[in-house]
């Protein structure tokens, strides 16, 4: 079943890419799902896929390539098991689209040399059709390839995230013995995080779980970084401090492939805004949902590489923070914004 689930998305996107809609459709389920980051979000049916998704993509970026970096599948229960997705083969890959750059993205101006628009996808196929599908685009990437960013710069390093080191993303061994240990970690793991003291990030116990130089690959607006250090000051310090009050409640997809681990939801996250710091912007108090995608590599007994996919303008935009006006008002003041 895993074989035909990944034939399906490698054939939609095959499809897509000669932008031949008929046999796109054709693997699409009539009433599908399709959620993509904001601003695009929620839609229902195939013309909306086309209409609201992959139309804009291939408008700026007509010799587009679909580029996974990781892919993680298998069958999933959220009922059976402790999250909100159905029942299914699911299918979740990470890596970048890649192409020329041409005409406007949803504003962002083109600059005629390579735009590498890194994604994040949860893909449940049914009957050999796409059933459900959330996506995660990372559009301050987009920006910030095109100079009109007008966000802070990342804590972590700016740019392109590597395929796994072992260069074995797509294909890995599947034993279930080792799926299971990779789930039983990212468990445990999780579980740490959530016995946050509220005073010091030690009380998480996070040397258990990872590797001593691991590697955390966030979005756009937080960054990579490289051990328990890099991640504690880029990432988890500045998040901790903004949302004291969180929970990972909801899950919409969890499979594991040997050494591999992939899970995410539509939201993923909930969490109160009660502190400032995070992507240096001041608390707004607000409570809000989070979009967020995770796909982890065990080495041994320990983590060892995590991309991560987070919905960072849905947040900004349950904060009152529309990014999209502010980079207009940039582009418009003839300001230039960060690469």
């Amino acid at each position: 079943m895993r074989r035909q689930a990944v034939e399906t998305i490698v054939r939609f996107y095959d499809a897509l890419m000669r932008n031949d809609k008929d046999a796109a459709r054709a693997l699409l389920a009539e009433d599908v799902i399709w959620c993509a980051s904001h601003p695009i979000n929620d839609h229902l049916g195939a013309d909306s896929v086309f209409s609201a998704f992959w139309d804009p993509i291939l408008q700026a970026l007509p010799d587009v390539e679909y580029r996974p970096l990781v892919r993680v599948a298998g069958p999933y229960d959220g009922a059976a098991m402790d999250g909100d997705g159905a029942a299914g083969d699911w299918v979740n890959s990470t890596g970048y689209l890649v192409g020329t750059f041409r005409q406007p993205f949803l504003g962002i101006p083109p600059t005629g040399r390579t735009l590498y628009l890194r994604f994040g996808e949860l893909i449940r196929v049914e009957a050999g059709r796409i059933a459900e599908a959330y996506i995660i685009l990372d559009f301050i990437a987009a920006m910030e390839q095109a100079c009109v960013c007008p966000l802070r710069p990342s804590l972590g390093s700016p740019g392109l995230v590597l395929a796994p080191a072992g260069q074995d993303g797509l294909d890995h061994s599947a034993d279930p013995t080792e799926s299971q240990r990779s789930i039983t970690l990212v468990r445990n793991m999780i579980d740490g995080l959530m016995r946050f003291d509220g005073a010091s990030l030690l009380s998480m116990d996070q040397e258990r779980y990872w590797h001593p130089d691991f590697m955390w690959y966030g979005p756009a607006g937080i960054g990579t970084s490289r051990g328990l250090s890099g991640f504690r000051a880029h990432h988890q310090g500045p998040f901790l401090k903004g949302f004291p009050k969180r929970g990972v409640d909801r899950t919409k997809s969890l499979v594991a492939e040997g050494l591999y681990v992939a899970t995410g939801g539509w939201p993923h996250m909930t969490g109160s805004h009660l502190g400032g710091g995070w992507l240096g912007l001041p608390p707004t108090g607000k409570d809000v949902t989070m979009r967020v995608m995770d796909w982890w590599r065990r080495d041994g007994d320990l983590l060892k590489e995590n991309w991560v996919s987070i919905d960072l303008l849905h947040v900004l935009d349950q904060f009152g923070l529309d990014v999209f006006a502010q980079m207009r008002q940039l582009m418009a003041s003839g300001g230039a914004g960060r690469h």
